[in-house]
């Protein structure tokens, strides 16, 4: 196992400068491309990970730590940032997306004292069991897996255009 709080935090941190670096200035026309119906564009994966840092992992995390193995995780509504959109402006959405992190980073910081905890468990509403360590875990590869979709969805974008090199370019899936 690889496993490592500090790695991880190390991801979890960056991520909101990741965004903001990449995302900050851009068109509407890059921020709001998909993938096509049901997919969703770089702002709503903005929303998604606001909705996440709220509702999420930190309600789990505490599950956890506080309450003990045979509490069951409250209830996470994967798409309640399409169902609730937020009306705020897209810097507005990275900064409290920051905020948020940062928030959450110290309530990390507080609660896991050992690396004991790293065993401790929760009841997750579909897989059941879980440990903290793969809460965490997921949280990073989470991370990593919607800046990889940002990426994705902003490159199909110009699929079309790249003409005979798309077989070179990965990210397009050819």
């Amino acid at each position: 196992m690889n496993f490592n709080l500090n790695e991880a935090l190390e991801i979890l941190e960056r991520t909101p400068n990741t965004l903001e670096i990449f995302l900050s200035g851009l068109s509407v026309d890059w921020l709001e491309c998909n993938e096509g119906e049901g997919t969703w564009n770089s702002a709503q994966v903005v929303d998604h990970l606001i909705e996440c840092e709220r509702n999420n992992w930190i309600p789990r995390l505490k599950t956890i730590v506080e309450e003990g193995n045979d509490k069951v995780f409250p209830p996470f509504d994967r798409d309640a940032h399409i169902t609730k959109p937020s009306k705020t402006s897209f810097s507005h959405k990275l900064n409290e997306f920051k905020s948020l992190r940062v928030q959450n980073i110290e309530i990390i910081s507080g609660l896991i004292k050992s690396d004991t905890q790293f065993e401790l468990t929760g009841k997750h509403p579909a897989f059941g069991e879980v440990k903290l360590r793969e809460l965490i875990s997921t949280w990073v590869v989470h991370d990593l897996t919607h800046i990889s979709q940002i990426v994705r969805v902003m490159s199909e974008r110009y699929r079309e255009d790249v003409g005979p090199w798309e077989e070179y370019l990965g990210v397009l899936g050819s």
